[in-house]
């Protein structure tokens, strides 16, 4: 081999951590600029904006933990949880009617776990292509809940989700949800076994086979772990509306990927914590929500999120 594809390929092996030091100085300066910024927006530090942004950013920020460890794992990310989101909401909501929130939440948590861990299990035992798999999730699960609902929304009953709607310590609890779901995503991935299976699944699948990693538990594992925080995020929205539909997970994949690959996660795998995820949606939501108060209108703050997912890919690119 000639030095000069020695040194190539030396260069590609250490693209990751490249990646990884180039947003630990990326990222606190767009933090920075986003608070220079919000402090220059009229109306953005009010009480009834920032409740509305953690409101937001919460639900949001449920599916991008669940999409980064998707991403951790090397299965790049999911096309499905938007949707399973909603499913999730229309579960819960329709659950509601036996006067019962444990019945509500656990149907919906089990609802989600199962179906995106069943998609684990066709990617991790049958090694079919994840991206596939997600966008034939997407077709048949919004094909069945238009078939059972109608088309139509189901409406809460009870007061199974007033507690979701209350603030503790003036932060709403969908924010402090979202906190739990945060520190217990990275105690996952830094302090448990199974956490250490699903990096090094991303980093390197022939060296995980050999180390004697179950492939196909891990991507199940990893798979049902980003379904129940799928459900969570149904749960939050279904109590935020007191009532459940497939269109409420719209949109909610498009801007969790941004977050998760602005947060600095390698799109490779093996790289990425859900702190900095947290960062990368505060970013984005926080950008969102500048461009609002401005007075742009919605297809400009997509064309935004767009364009900042375009550089972070071609920054990871090879």
């Amino acid at each position: 081999m000639s030095p000069k594809y020695f040194w190539v390929e030396r260069l590609m092996a250490f693209r990751p951590r490249l990646w990884i030091s180039t947003h630990g100085a990326l990222l606190p300066l767009g933090l920075a600029l986003l608070l220079l910024t919000a402090m220059f927006t009229p109306g953005f530090l009010s009480a009834p904006n920032l409740l509305s942004l953690v409101n937001t950013a919460s639900v949001i920020g449920c599916v991008a933990v669940a999409m980064m460890l998707i991403t951790i794992s090397g299965n790049v990310l999911s096309f499905a949880l938007g949707v399973t989101t909603g499913c999730s909401a229309m579960m819960f909501a329709w659950l509601t009617g036996y006067e019962s929130g444990l019945l509500a939440t656990v149907g919906a948590l089990v609802f989600s776990t199962v179906v995106t861990g069943f998609q684990g299990l066709l990617i991790g035992l049958f090694r079919a292509n994840p991206i596939i798999v997600s966008i034939a999730a997407l077709g048949l699960m919004t094909g069945a809940a238009e078939l059972i609902s109608q088309g139509s929304m189901i409406y809460a009953s009870g007061s199974q989700l007033q507690g979701l709607n209350d603030t503790f310590w003036s932060v709403p609890a969908s924010g402090w949800v979202l906190l739990a779901l945060v520190l217990l995503a990275d105690f996952i991935l830094r302090f448990t076994r199974f956490g250490r299976n699903i990096v090094m699944l991303g980093s390197n699948m022939t060296a995980a086979k050999a180390a004697g990693i179950s492939l196909w538990r891990t991507t199940v594992g990893v798979y049902a772990l980003a379904g129940l925080f799928s459900g969570i995020a149904g749960i939050l929205l279904a109590a935020r509306y007191n009532a459940g539909s497939l269109e409420y997970g719209i949109g909610y994949d498009y801007s969790a990927i941004a977050a998760v690959l602005v947060g600095g996660t390698f799109i490779g795998g093996g790289e990425g914590t859900a702190l900095r995820t947290l960062a990368g949606l505060v970013v984005i939501t926080g950008a969102g929500a500048i461009l609002l108060l401005h007075g742009v209108s919605t297809e400009y703050q997509f064309l935004f999120t767009g364009l900042v997912l375009l550089v972070a890919v071609l920054v990871q690119g090879r």
